[in-house]
């Protein structure tokens, strides 16, 4: 089996659904979970910054993450987009499978 990574993406509360759809609508991700708001405090250009987001949280495989990486950047409206990845060290082989065959 291909490895497999869960990638959190924050986005704006009102972007949420629409980046979701993107990434399952082009293959990117077999599935994006769409945490509605998280508060986020963060540095920004030499400030604490504090906003209300939404987390997507995407399972996809790790053959697939450059292509999600690039499409994700190429609609996100930050200039910095956090899209992290972490791997999957475990899993139901029958969920792994089913992001194998949802994103073929």
């Amino acid at each position: 089996m291909l490895g497999y990574y869960v990638v959190l993406i924050t986005v704006p509360v009102e972007k949420a659904q629409e980046l979701a759809e993107f990434i399952i609508q082009n293959k990117l991700g077999a599935c994006a979970n769409v945490v509605p708001e998280v508060n986020s405090i963060y540095w920004w250009k030499g400030n604490i910054e504090r906003d209300k987001e939404s987390l997507l949280i995407v399972k996809t495989s790790a053959k697939k993450f450059e292509e999600l990486l690039k499409g994700v950047k190429s609609v996100h409206p930050y200039t910095v987009s956090e899209i992290i990845a972490l791997p999957i060290v475990a899993g139901n082989e029958d969920y792994l499978r089913w992001i194998d065959d949802s994103i073929e």
